[in-house]
């Protein structure tokens, strides 16, 4: 990590004390610290175990798209680049940090620059493809829920799922109409040179071209690999549904029940979308805010909402981050050149 991401990671951690902060104003901390001694952690530890599960099913996806191309790439290093991208996501403005931060991983285990990005690429499409899948089951469970506590932000969720969207549309076009949609994505960056300089609009212009020329062939080869296409999609649904389904089990912790549990694992899909959009790593402060006003349906008790909004945090954001730190120091396994394959 440079100097700079340690300055914005302890940023966001000051940024985070302060919100905790601000939530505990008009709680009685007396209750707070007897909720969390009350916990049950049989079901903070299933929680624990589910933001585990989360983060070594993203490495199974990796480990699963190397195998043909490079056999030797380890599992160690398959399970040493999820956390690096969920600690790179969570410092950086829209989580743009965390593909950048996986390439660097997978380069240092010594594989082709053009191979990483492009596993990293049809990784990248794959949890795409599964977020809007996921989003649109809970759009119906639950949007008339999330509209009426959030009101306004509701249109942020619909915005949200209409940039997934679009993502995928664009890269489902790149895949079925490469030469029109090369064509057309040159026609529309071009306004961007009446605001940037010519080297540096030239520069965009041609690694946009790389990407899309690098997705294609790579679309190519996905064609012809159904079953392992199926495979990685199998698992980005585990994946992430184990990731909804933490408030559940943090709420249980808290003595929580008569939920509903589809309900819940719905809402903290609408929470995913909403956070995506705040321009703040990490969602800051909208994350916390959506949890606190969706959830307080279902816990009664202010210091338990806080309480549960904290362990939240700290187990989908904070604990990936924590665990980044760690992937860092991690010695990564050299692999060969020649074992790559087919």
């Amino acid at each position: 990590m440079t100097r700079k991401n340690w300055l914005v990671l302890a940023i966001m951690l000051l940024i985070g004390g302060g919100i905790i902060a601000y939530s505990l104003r008009t709680v009685n901390i007396h209750l707070l610290v007897r909720d969390f001694f009350t916990l049950n952690w049989w079901w903070m530890l299933v929680a624990l175990v589910c933001i585990c599960l989360y983060l070594i099913l993203e490495g199974v996806v990796v480990k699963i798209f190397m195998k043909n191309r490079y056999p030797a790439f380890t599992w160690k290093d398959a399970m040493r680049l999820p956390p690096i991208e969920q600690l790179f996501n969570g410092i950086t403005p829209f989580s743009t940090g965390g593909q950048p931060a996986q390439l660097v991983g997978m380069l240092q285990c010594g594989v082709d620059g053009g191979v990483a990005s492009s596993v990293l690429l049809m990784k990248f499409v794959v949890f795409q493809a599964m977020i809007v899948i996921n989003f649109l089951i809970s759009l119906v469970i639950g949007f008339h829920f999330i509209a009426e506590k959030l009101h306004a932000l509701s249109l942020l969720v619909l915005l949200g799922f209409m940039i997934h969207l679009a993502v995928i549309v664009g890269l489902l076009l790149v895949m079925y109409w490469y030469g029109f949609t090369k064509r057309a994505m040159n026609l529309l960056i071009k306004p961007c040179a009446w605001f940037m300089k010519p080297g540096r609009y030239e520069r965009m212009r041609i690694l946009l071209n790389e990407k899309v020329d690098s997705f294609y062939k790579e679309s190519l080869r996905m064609k012809g690999e159904y079953g392992k296409m199926a495979r990685v999609c199998v698992v980005t649904l585990l994946q992430l549904f184990f990731y909804y389904m933490i408030p559940y089990f943090i709420m249980l912790a808290l003595g929580v029940h008569g939920m509903n549990f589809i309900m819940v694992v719905s809402l903290h899909v609408l929470i995913f979308m909403i956070i995506s959009l705040f321009p703040i790593p990490g969602g800051a402060g909208g994350a916390e805010y959506s949890f606190s006003v969706l959830f307080a349906s279902f816990i009664g008790s202010g210091s338990k909402l806080v309480l549960a909004m904290i362990l939240w945090r700290l187990l989908t954001y904070y604990f990936g981050m924590f665990a980044g730190m760690v992937a860092l120091v991690v010695k990564p396994d050299k692999i060969k050149h020649d074992v790559e394959g087919e």
